[in-house]
Formats: C-alpha cells, sequence, structure tokens
C-alpha cells in the first residue's frame, strides 16, 4: 500500500511553519494515542504513522529533501537503505522517543508549554541569612526586622525582561527546544541553542531597567517572628522570599538560621539554664540565702545549706528555656562559687588563724583526700 502524503497524516498544509507543524503533530498524536483508544486496534498503527510523518517534516534538512522528493527521499538509492527509519537509520530513534514522551505529557510534567514550546520559566534560588539574637529574646520569642539583598521582579516589565512587559517569543533557532540538533555521521549531535542559550525564547525589545533580565538587585525589608524556645542552628523558612523566579517563574525561599549569643550570666545546656553563684564562705559554713536572677528578669531566693561546698547544685524547677514546640520548660540549675575573701586586714588574719586551730575536724572533704594521698604514699613506698 503507498504511504500517505507526510503532511495529509498530520492535517497540515505543505506550507505550514515549524510551529504550526507541530501543533498539528500535537493535536493528532494525542487523539490518536493507543492510551485513549483501547477499542480501536488501527490507532497504534496510525499513531506510529503520525510519529514517522513529525519524524521527517520536524528536521529541516529532512523536511526539503522530501518536499522535493516526496518518500523517494528515504528509499534505496537515495542516501539510506529501504526498510530504514526516514532520516536516519534509526541512529535518531532515543531523540525520537524522547520529543514523542515530552509533546504528548510535557502538559503534565512541565516539559512544554500550551503552545509547543517548552516551559523556560525557573524557580528562583534559595537564600540564606544568618541572624543573631539575645538569650532573652530566644527565651521569650521575638519579631525581628531585617533587610535583605536580593533579586526581585522588575517592576517595568513585570519580569518578562521585554520593555513594556510584552511575552518574549519563540527562539527562530531552535523552534523553542532550547536546543539545535546537528547530523554527524551515524550520530546525532544535540546540543545548546547559541541564540537563546537553551531558553527556548528570546526578548526582541530588552527592558531598559534590568536590561533584558527581567530581575534586578534589591534590598528588602522584612519582619522575621522569632519563636520562644529557638536555639544557635534552628533553621526558619520563609516561603517565597528568596530570589525571584526567571520568565515568571516561582520565588525561591528564605530561611532564617539563628545563631544565640552568649550570655554574661547564664549557660544554655538545651532547655536547662546553668548559673555559677558566688557565696561567702561565711554563707557556705553556716548556711543563709542569696538571691539569684532568672532569665524572665526576676529574682529568686535561694537557700544554701549550712556547710555547703564549692560546685554544689540546687535545681529551681521550670526556670530554664522553653520548648521550641511546647511541652514544658527546662530548670534552671544554681551552682556554689564559694569565695575566698581577699585585702584581709590584721585582724581578720588573726580571726583566721584562731579559727584554723580550733577546726581541725571540721574539713571532711580534706580528712578523706589526704587519707587517700598518705595510703597511696605507703603502696609506693612497699
Amino acid at each position: 500500500m503507498a504511504k500517505r502524503d507526510y503532511y495529509d497524516v498530520l492535517g497540515a498544509s505543505k506550507g505550514a511553519s515549524a510551529e504550526e507543524l507541530k501543533k498539528a503533530y500535537r493535536t493528532k498524536a494525542k487523539e490518536l494515542h493507543p492510551d485513549r483508544n483501547k477499542d480501536d486496534p488501527t490507532s497504534e498503527a496510525q499513531f506510529k504513522e503520525v510519529n514517522e510523518a513529525y519524524e521527517v517534516l520536524k528536521d529541516a534538512d529532512k523536511k526539503a529533501a522530501y518536499d522535493r522528493y516526496g518518500h523517494a527521499a528515504f528509499e534505496g538509492g537515495m542516501g539510506q537503505q529501504r526498510g530504514a527509519r526516514p532520516g536516519g537509520g534509526g541512529g535518531d530513534f532515543g531523540s525520537s522517543f524522547s520529543d514523542v514522551f515530552e509533546d504528548l505529557f510535557g502538559d503534565f510534567m512541565g516539559g512544554r508549554n500550551a503552545g509547543g514550546a517548552r516551559q523556560r520559566a525557573s524557580r528562583g534560588s534559595d537564600l540564606r541569612y544568618n541572624l543573631r539574637i539575645t538569650l532573652e529574646e530566644a527565651f521569650s520569642g521575638s519579631q525581628k526586622s531585617i533587610r535583605v539583598p536580593t533579586l526581585s521582579a522588575c517592576d517595568e516589565c513585570s519580569g518578562t525582561g521585554a520593555e513594556g512587559g510584552a511575552e518574549p517569543v519563540t527562539c527562530p533557532t531552535c523552534s523553542g527546544m532550547g536546543k539545535v540538533r546537528a547530523q554527524q555521521g551515524f550520530f546525532t549531535v544535540e546540543r545548546t541553542c547559541p541564540t537563546c542559550g537553551g531558553l527556548g525564547q528570546i526578548v526582541k525589545n530588552p527592558c531598559k531597567v534590568c536590561k533584558g533580565a527581567g530581575r534586578v538587585e534589591k534590598e528588602r525589608q522584612l519582619s522575621v517572628n522569632i519563636p520562644a524556645g529557638v536555639e544557635t542552628g534552628t533553621r526558619i523558612r520563609l516561603t517565597g522570599e528568596g530570589e525571584a523566579g526567571l520568565r515568571g517563574g516561582p520565588a525561591g525561599d528564605l530561611y532564617i538560621f539563628i545563631e544565640v549569643r552568649e550570655h554574661p550570666i547564664f549557660l544554655r545546656d538545651g532547655l536547662d539554664l546553668h548559673c555559677r553563684v558566688p557565696v561567702s564562705f561565711t554563707t557556705a559554713a553556716l548556711g543563709g540565702e542569696v538571691e539569684v536572677p532568672t532569665i524572665d528578669g526576676g529574682r529568686s531566693r535561694v537557700k544554701v545549706p549550712a556547710g555547703s561546698q564549692a560546685g554544689k547544685q540546687m535545681r529551681l524547677r521550670a526556670k530554664g528555656m522553653p520548648a521550641l514546640r511546647g511541652g514544658g520548660s527546662g530548670d534552671m540549675m544554681i551552682e556554689l562559687s564559694v569565695e575566698t575573701p581577699v585585702n584581709l586586714t590584721s585582724r581578720q588574719k588573726e580571726l583566721l588563724r584562731e579559727f584554723e586551730g580550733l577546726s581541725q575536724d571540721n574539713h571532711p572533704e580534706g580528712s578523706s583526700f589526704f587519707t587517700k594521698v598518705k595510703s597511696f604514699w605507703d603502696g609506693m613506698k612497699g
């Protein structure tokens, strides 16, 4: 049976442009795809016929040969053996299959737009911002105003890159594909289109403000809510506050990385806070009370038991940091630092020497230590 004219197969006129041929092919391929015509046994053959026709007519060189010689251009004696696929002996099968897949399912997979050209809009880059806050701000939460340098959509052209906000046009070199093909022997080489740089579109009259980029550098002021309980390394994501997308694509995200400054009084350990409080050796020996600060700005009186040693810890329940996502608070640990007095007067020195002579049995920790030392030395001598 004689082959049908390729233009008739696609339902296109002989003088149709590349864009018109592509549109006709998409229409026919979708109409005749076997998955949509499971009850029609002839649909698969018709679908292959449509694919074969478009494989020839989409290529400028093959189309010119077909327009001049018809089907004979791809039969024996015209540069290809009979029975081979038109235009390359099967060497272009992979790219042909890719084209069919993208043309049929591009709308659902983000490959091409309704006009047949690839969707060249791309998502903007994500940005990172390092934000330093105080421990008090991490405790109570706060709202911070930050200034972020970024690429924003050009207001003059609405992000299109074209003067007056006009839409970019399909690249005439690659017909919106973003890539061009060249035959080298038995192989088909595919490379990025040199005219549009792979975008598939060009701007005829570039915007004077953004020079055709569609984006301009700006410094934006943003308000960031810092939740209570954050710590160094906490990441806050602001959706859509990153760089503007290219060709109308979605903006990226802005990630705020928190760093909590060191505090002069409190040391943080997860949800717990540690506070080192100096007490006189008299208070440590006799007992008493000491007033300590809390992270919420309040004060707490802590009872110091008589005979407290340096390093003794006491716990204040729920006076630590709040959990980031709720669930209570940590504790505040008070560590006693017994302070040795300095710049003693003669009378003070006299009283201390008198006290030392009366307190041979009042140092249990020292007595225990030196007993162990004596045993160690005796063992070394033995």
